[in-house]
């Protein structure tokens, strides 16, 4: 196998690339070029900046030993991982060594590497976006959620692309985002599930900082969340590619404060405006990617958070939550007997990409214009607006305008009549609410009393029930006279922690 085999496949395989990811991607050189005095400088020599360099034996070669040449390799990439070099050891025999040195394949896997970049990758043809297809395979792939709580999941992603999962550990909030991502995207350079730390004060483990010892640097987080925000943009920015999906799962969001750590995304979410990184000139290349001066947070990048309430995790702010659309996950008598009844075992493989035909109509969704069309709730969103103020717990004409948008998705998902109003008040109004047992014995009955439809005796046949066990989650949801069945079920639970507790919060451990 000669140097043309491996250059022929890369130049197959850089037809699908644009220009800019072209000039970084694959260079060939002598080998000789590894020996020469000066190897360890980067700057203005292109070839030595690529993600994959294939180094051949030419005629004026001077044939050094062997590891001559890696340990010029070595000084070459020192500092800088993520390059992969295919040497050619003696004619035809080649080896492949990743940035450290270390040889990770011989001839046959380089040929297996080629043969694997010049194979077609079938592209389906684009459909159109069906949540329940999802479903299915989450079954077949041994994870049992509700069709429910995975349309309330899109929907919400659909609204705005913010969406926080809460509720009991364990319960299936990270699985489900990375089934989803895992699902609707082509690969895993499209989404990222990065653990947040406990020691995150500000914004550099997602954003990075210049190298205050060099000028001309810009350090990167290790975890790639940076490198996933500008593949995003390059994408939403490139009119001859389908915009698609990219995602960023905070695992246990709430481990740090979060509006120290996530701040700049907070604010770029509402305003638009770009967030600063750097001053740089010229802009750096880190890892292959050229990091600008500022960024501005694509509309094609989705964000979850997992969040888990216990001693160790901080509560969040109403600024938070009224820029999300938060999903509480609980599990059922149901869903623990489907669970243990269950003989599929989890195969989280039979999910990749399975969706990704559907991406380009998931797009259309979540980037599509809608009216707010509120009048058909208006009457009881006033009535929650009213009470609510009385707590400190008011809207504003954000949560207002993206309760319409949500109730639109849910629309455009199947659902149907009080539920889409219902659901809506269980992830944007809800939330903020949280106090002692003073305040929310007060305001909890009278927000219950409108979900139902005749209230008379919501304290004795519901409130004073659900406290002392006599009425159960199940017949909450049997009851014709609840209109608002999630929301209501969910007051009675937050009404029993304030009793009992003295203290109570959307958030439950």
């Amino acid at each position: 196998m000669d140097k043309e085999d491996i250059l022929k496949a890369f130049s197959s395989f850089s037809k699908f690339m644009d220009a800019s990811t072209i000039s970084g991607y694959h260079r060939d050189t002598s080998r000789s070029s590894l020996l020469q005095s000066g190897t360890a400088t980067r700057s203005n020599t292109a070839w030595k900046k690529c993600e994959y360099i294939i180094a051949y034996l030419d005629d004026a070669d001077e044939n050094k030993p062997l590891q001559e040449y890696i340990e010029g390799w070595k000084k070459i990439t020192k500092n800088y991982a993520g390059q992969t070099l295919f040497l050619e050891q003696s004619k035809g025999v080649w080896g492949m060594y990743n940035s450290e040195g270390d040889l990770i394949g011989d001839t046959s896997k380089v040929r297996e590497f080629i043969l694997k970049m010049q194979k077609p990758n079938p592209v389906k043809a684009s459909i159109n976006f069906k949540f329940d297809n999802f479903y299915e395979l989450c079954l077949d792939a041994g994870l049992i959620f509700s069709p429910q709580i995975i349309q309330r999941f899109i929907a919400s992603l659909c609204t705005k692309p913010f969406v926080i999962c809460s509720g009991l550990s364990g319960s299936g909030k990270t699985k489900l985002a990375q089934a989803f991502a895992q699902w609707i995207t082509r690969d895993e350079s499209e989404y990222l599930i990065v653990p947040v730390g406990a020691d995150w004060t500000n914004r550099e483990p997602l954003l990075g900082y210049p190298n205050a010892l060099n000028k001309q640097e810009y350090i990167t987080p290790e975890n790639g969340v940076l490198d996933l925000m500008i593949r995003a943009k390059q994408n939403i920015e490139n009119s001859e590619e389908p915009t698609k999906p990219y995602f960023l799962i905070l695992d246990e969001m709430n481990l740090s404060h979060v509006e120290r750590y996530f701040a700049d995304f907070l604010s770029t979410m509402e305003s638009g405006d770009t967030i600063p990184l750097h001053k740089i000139l010229p802009e750096p290349i880190n890892n292959l990617i050229t990091i600008p001066q500022k960024l501005k947070l694509p509309k094609n990048l989705f964000i979850i958070g997992t969040v888990n309430i216990d001693e160790t995790t901080y509560m969040f702010s109403p600024k938070v939550l009224d820029r999300a659309n938060t999903i509480e996950f609980r599990l059922t008598e149901k869903d623990l007997a489907d669970f243990i009844e269950s003989d599929v075992p989890l195969r989280m493989e039979l999910l990749t990409a399975q969706g990704a035909n559907m991406s380009d109509d998931f797009m259309a969704m979540a980037l599509q214009e809608t009216d707010k069309n509120l009048k058909p709730s208006e009457e009881d969103l006033k009535l929650f607006f009213s009470e609510l103020k009385k707590s400190g717990a008011e809207f504003g004409y954000r949560t207002a305008s993206e309760i319409g948008r949500l109730m639109y998705m849910l629309k455009e998902l199947g659902e149907a009549g009080d539920n889409l109003l219902d659901i809506a008040i269980m992830q944007k109004l809800l939330p903020k609410l949280h106090g002692s047992r003073n305040k929310l014995t007060k305001v909890l009955p009278i927000l219950g009393s409108f979900c139902l439809t005749d209230s008379s005796k919501i304290k004795e046949d519901y409130l004073d029930k659900f406290l002392s066990n006599s009425l159960t989650e199940i017949e909450l949801k049997a009851d014709s006279n609840i209109k608002y069945k999630i929301s209501f079920e969910k007051i009675c639970r937050m009404y029993k922690n304030a009793v009992e507790n003295g203290f109570a919060s959307y958030a439950e451990a």
